[in-house]
């Protein structure tokens, strides 16, 4: 499914002919290798996080948080300049020039992504970029030399190697040399037109349904949600085409946009986010991977990048990490 700028929206709706992707499932490990791999006392998820040091969270820089301001609250987003430095640097300008204050939601999709931007078509109506560039190159990979890569252990239908970097889902190809991010849910990514180098961060929407993996490598992503997906994922869905809301009164108003380096320290959103590249996240991996509750009664032995949680916790002013 494409995630088609206000003003590509009238071209896709005539092109529009996706068909949604299945990746097989992998084959689980057998029995007898699954019940050597890992003892049964193994610890629980909660466990793991309460045992948790100040050294397996990291603080995102404030620079890389943007926070999306609605009626009903606050949605934190930290942005990967490492996949898509020229879309974030546009992101970070168009924060900073308050370019989204006033606009709106409009698409949510079901089982898919919500988008938000200027709902105008024509060129005539739509706001100025200010101080924001117009045109950007296509950010889908980038080189994979120079990353801290921490790779699952499973096979993955969509790539040759998944895994993390910096606590994002990402993908590898180690032949190619190349890396991306992935359509995760929580991923935040740039809509475009037909065109690949058609996107300029001005329109973004964040995936809220089933991994749309397809996409990976076809459009830029630009980070993902760290708290507040329930105010974007809950919102009714769009009764037009693709999802879009067809009235203004549907929308659901955005009061701002703002990087987190450009607000009151005493008003941020004080966040930590657990390290991927750490024993204790492997630990975390392997508690999802294979669930010894008394509830799961047979371990997967496998687990997909996208159902691998990454632990975020507010921290209040003046409490200790750890």
């Amino acid at each position: 499914m494409p995630i088609p700028t206000a003003l590509a929206r009238r071209h896709f709706l005539t092109a529009l002919a996706v068909a949604l992707a299945i990746a097989a499932p992998a084959a689980a490990q057998s029995p007898a290798a699954e019940a050597t791999s890992r003892p049964v006392q193994a610890r629980s998820m909660d466990e793991i996080i309460k045992a948790s040091a100040a050294t397996d969270w990291r603080t995102p820089a404030a620079e890389d948080i943007l926070y999306l301001e609605l009626e009903s609250g606050r949605v934190v987003i930290e942005l990967a300049p490492g996949f898509a430095p020229e879309h974030v640097a546009n992101i970070r300008t168009l924060a900073r020039g308050h370019y989204w204050d006033g606009m709106s939601i409009n698409r949510s999709h079901d089982n898919f992504v919500v988008q938000w931007g200027d709902p105008a078509e024509d060129d005539a109506d739509r706001k100025p970029l200010g101080e924001a560039r117009e045109k950007l190159p296509a950010e889908f990979v980038r080189q994979a030399s120079g990353l801290d890569f921490h790779r699952l252990p499973d096979p993955d239908g969509w790539a040759p190697q998944v895994g993390f970097v910096e606590g994002f889902p990402a993908a590898r190809h180690p032949d190619a040399g190349t890396a991306w991010l992935a359509h995760c849910y929580g991923m935040v990514g740039a809509g475009r037109g037909m065109e690949a180098d058609s996107s300029n961060g001005t329109e973004l929407y964040v995936v809220t349904g089933q991994s749309p993996r397809q996409l990976d490598r076809n459009i830029t992503l630009v980070g993902r949600v760290l708290q507040g997906i329930e105010r974007l994922s809950a919102l009714p869905r769009g009764t037009g085409p693709l999802g879009f809301y067809e009235t203004e009164a549907e929308r659901t108003p955005i009061k701002a946009i703002r990087l987190a380096a450009e607000v009151p320290e005493a008003d941020r959103t004080a966040l930590e986010v657990m390290r991927t590249d750490t024993p204790l996240f492997d630990e975390l991996v392997e508690a999802r991977r294979n669930r010894r509750d008394e509830f799961y009664k047979t371990p997967a032995g496998h687990i997909d990048l996208c159902n691998v949680p990454v632990p975020v916790r507010e921290v209040e002013e003046g409490e200790d990490a750890g």
